[in-house]
């Protein structure tokens, strides 16, 4: 006879997030394209709240199946609490993306029943201004493309999913009449060609440099082909993933001043 504290604890169903909607934009648009097979816990998803789109790209360590089960609940805290956060028409953007970090990182935190590493990148994008607010948890490097030439969107802050009191403060970017804002999954970096070559973070900024493209969809199939080139199309051993945003060449004066005024 088994003693009624040995009995094992009914398994919790594991979920899926729910299926992206990409989002429709009027000045800008949107991408997210992924490499062959899904290895592990790469989630991305997108919120438009009035005039703002908020994206998240996150990699969820652990098995694929309970990695899943984590996005899913991040997913669900994501659209509920981006909808509350942004639905403000004199939101202050930076505060609120802060206070979407802190959900996510608890939501994550509650859903593994512990410490599981989730790098990030979070952001917040008005289109009417240009102006990105983001903040990168420990993700690799965002990569921001105009007239200037590129700027390395750096982690400013831990991955979600170590500290239940971890904060994490929002920096700010001004995307110009045809810049491009890429970001690339960890496993895309670490993409080899025998066993001691990756491609690397300074190929890719090569590859992006280089690009010529009219969308997000032509910048991100440009880079999974220079990984594919790269590789000689080796079967990846992580998840390949690839989120652009690109803002239309064309807007007017007051739009102009507009962005700029609403710099900190």
């Amino acid at each position: 006879m088994k003693l009624p504290f040995l009995h094992a604890a009914p398994e919790r169903t594991l979920r899926k997030p729910a299926p992206t909607a990409m989002p429709s934009l009027e000045k800008s648009n949107v991408a997210a394209l992924y490499r062959a097979a899904r290895f592990g816990g790469d989630f991305f998803d997108f919120k438009v709240v009035e005039r703002h789109l908020v994206f998240v790209m996150m990699d969820i360590a652990g098995r694929r199946e309970e990695a899943l089960d984590v996005a899913a609940a991040a997913q669900e805290s994501f659209h509920e609490e981006a909808g509350k956060l942004f639905g403000d028409c004199c939101v202050n953007e930076a505060e609120a993306l802060s206070f979407l970090t802190v959900a996510l990182n608890r939501q994550i935190m509650e859903t593994a029943n512990g410490v599981r590493c989730a790098p990030a990148f979070v952001g917040c994008y008005d289109e009417a201004l240009g102006t990105l607010f983001y903040v990168n948890a420990g993700h690799t490097p965002g990569l921001l493309k105009d007239a200037d030439g590129l700027t390395l969107l750096e982690a400013n802050g831990l991955p979600f999913g170590l500290f239940t009191h971890a904060t994490h403060d929002a920096q700010t970017s001004v995307l110009q009449p045809g810049a491009a804002v890429l970001l690339v999954s960890k496993g895309l970096i670490e993409s080899r060609h025998g066993r001691k070559h990756e491609f690397g973070l300074e190929r890719l900024k090569e590859t992006v440099a280089s690009a010529s493209f009219k969308n997000a969809t032509e910048l991100c199939s440009g880079v999974l082909t220079a990984v594919q080139e790269f590789t000689h199309n080796s079967p990846g051993q992580n998840d390949i993933t690839t989120l652009g945003l690109l803002r239309s060449e064309v807007r007017s004066g007051a739009e102009v001043m507009a962005s700029v005024a609403a710099l900190p």
